[in-house]
């Protein structure tokens, strides 16, 4: 059951993390010239958001469970 719910809840950090980098990159594009730039932020922003979800998601499961 556990694997499961981490199944789940991992997805939508996932989901969460490619909705930050493109919403980053959106931003940033007007910024720079060149699109290299951009899409490290945006990267970088998509990994912090994963990790930050997945960690809450974890936290949240253990007093769940």
């Amino acid at each position: 059951m556990n694997k499961g719910i981490y199944f789940i809840f991992l997805s939508f950090a996932f989901i969460a993390a490619m909705m930050a980098y493109l919403i980053s990159y959106n931003e940033w594009i007007h910024h720079y010239p060149t699109k290299k730039e951009p899409r490290k932020i945006a990267l970088e922003t998509a990994i912090f958001t994963f990790v930050v979800f997945g960690v809450i998601i974890f936290i949240v499961i253990q007093m769940l469970v």
